[in-house]
């Protein structure tokens, strides 16, 4: 089998540096790869940091469209249960009282479900301020070893 230069490697990065430059210490050398090392490192935590802000935003936004979209729901709700009452008040008839009692508990299953969706929205928002105070502490860190 040939050996070729482009395929194989050989010698450790350290070696490679201290044979194309003998004063340069092999301790030097691996310094260099270090800092190389953070800085695509650093790379790699903004990219991934920009991704996941990003579905953290839009995910909030669609969150937050359901939220509404539950106020809306359970305000609606609220005011055919106010309808409902006055029609038992005024006529109590059989099928009124099954049909209030059916959106009684529509009203109740959407209030649940309302709760949980806040409650969801509040876990995202506590994702997110830690990922923020994560990357100020990685920037500050990052400022104090310049």
């Amino acid at each position: 089998m040939e050996n070729n230069p482009f395929t194989e490697v050989d010698a450790t990065t350290s070696d490679v540096s201290t044979e194309a430059n003998p004063s340069v210490s092999s301790n030097s050398a691996e310094s260099h790869l270090n800092h190389l090392n953070n800085g695509s490192t650093e790379a790699v935590a903004k990219a991934l940091s920009s991704m996941l802000t990003s579905l953290i935003q839009d995910f909030d936004s669609k969150a937050q469209n359901a939220l509404d979209s539950q106020d809306q729901l359970n305000s609606a709700l609220d005011r055919l249960t106010r309808e409902l009452d006055q029609l038992l008040e005024d006529a109590p008839l059989p099928f009124i009282i099954q049909h209030a009692s059916k959106i009684s508990g529509v009203r109740k299953r959407v209030s649940s479900l309302n709760s949980v969706l806040k409650s969801i929205q509040w876990r995202v928002d506590s994702i997110d301020r830690i990922l923020q105070t994560g990357m100020l502490h990685e920037k500050t860190a990052r400022e104090h070893s310049s």
